[in-house]
């Protein structure tokens, strides 16, 4: 870890703001230690990110990692996990965790479920028993859990979804927000509040007025990249994240490429999940200093350079393309695991290298580095 503070639980202290843009450096305080932000957060939905021990994750630095309540709460079940120590234990995961609340899956079950004011019904994907989930219940999952933050259960209206469902959705979200408050009983664990709107301003900050009126340990953006274009992600996540509370921390969900992630860095966001570099990895995309490597071409059967020259992972100084790319064409466990640790080494090395230049006031000249031109539209 970059630093150590004596603090509570749920403590944000903003470290330093970059003059040129809304980036900030942050630290953020749960029962199982302190993450510095901006950071990224390796998604591990049934609490294991795919291909990589809990050591090696610390290795690379990690320090959050996500996961999520509804998986979790299918299979093995809450109950479980709780009579086996929590998910820190069960997991071997020692360092904090954050679990979504399952609302985006839930939703996605079409054809599977029905909204009503209570709650959600729906079918689980696993055996088809169906079950009920109030906003309270899925509190209560993740306070079994005993996870560090946990998002409330939101209502996420897909793209293209009519002005009315939007409506209807940040109406139930605000609602179901401030039950998830009123059920709260675990200390120590933080609840974080999800802004909801589509792509409606006027919606998005009547959410964010709405929540922190409520006041949560911290906020987080939904309802994104969930099918619209991406300058549409730009637009509305910059011009929401400015209608968030500037002293909780600011989540930005399920987002994005590294290109990406410096824009939304700049906008003020601080913490980011996305499953690109572990997904890509098993399908042989490396993400790289010089673009990215899709290793099964045939262009690499002969290419001795390491993965990323400029990297220094364990994949990148122990072995070349050639090795890789037949790893990959051969079907081999090892490739999605050396691709996954390079990904994730190279999403957590790009937030180091944003936070010292936050610090050091060189925030705009680091993004150019890393090929990325901040236009003022990123954070005006």
């Amino acid at each position: 870890m970059e630093g150590s503070a004596e603090a509570a639980p749920g403590t944000f202290s903003l470290l330093a703001l970059d003059a040129d843009t809304r980036a900030r450096r942050g630290r953020l305080t749960t029962a199982h230690g302190v993450v510095e932000t901006p950071t990224f957060m390796p998604v591990g939905t049934y609490g294991a990110v795919k291909g990589m021990a809990p050591w090696e994750l610390a290795a690379l630095g990690a320090e959050m990692i996500l996961g999520n309540a509804y998986h979790l709460a299918m299979r093995p079940g809450a109950e479980a996990i709780e009579a086996l120590g929590g998910l820190h234990e069960f997991a071997g995961w020692k360092r904090s965790i954050l679990t979504d609340s399952g609302g985006f899956q839930v939703f996605s079950l079409k054809g599977m479920r029905r909204v009503t004011d209570e709650g959600v019904l729906f079918q689980s994907h696993i055996d088809g028993s169906k079950r009920f989930f109030r906003p309270e219940d899925v509190v209560d999952v993740q306070e079994k859990l005993g996870v560090d933050v946990a998002m409330v259960l939101d209502e996420c209206a897909p793209a293209g979804a009519s002005a009315e469902h939007v409506e209807t959705a940040l109406r139930r979200t605000t609602e179901w927000a401030r039950r998830s408050a009123g059920a709260r009983r675990r200390s120590g664990q933080l609840q974080f509040g999800i802004v909801q709107g589509g792509l409606d301003r006027g919606l998005r900050e009547r959410s964010a007025r709405e929540l922190a009126g409520i006041g949560f340990d911290g906020y987080a953006v939904g309802g994104l990249s969930v099918g619209e274009s991406r300058s549409d992600t730009l637009d509305i996540g910059g011009f929401t994240v400015a209608c968030l509370p500037p002293e909780r921390p600011r989540y930005l969900m399920g987002v994005g490429t590294p290109e990406e992630l410096v824009r939304f860095v700049a906008m003020g966001f601080d913490l980011f999940d996305c499953v690109l570099p572990t997904r890509n990895a098993r399908n042989g995309m490396a993400f790289t200093s010089e673009g990215r490597v899709v290793i099964k071409n045939a262009r690499y059967r002969d290419d001795r350079e390491p993965l990323d020259p400029a990297c220094a992972c364990s994949t990148c100084t122990n072995f070349s393309r050639a090795y890789l790319r037949h790893l990959y064409v051969t079907g081999e466990m090892l490739s999605a695991r050396l691709l996954t640790h390079h990904n994730l080494s190279f999403y957590s090395e790009r937030m180091r290298r944003l936070r010292r230049a936050i610090v050091d006031g060189r925030f705009r000249e680091e993004a150019a580095s890393m090929g990325v031109a901040l236009e003022e539209s990123n954070f005006a």
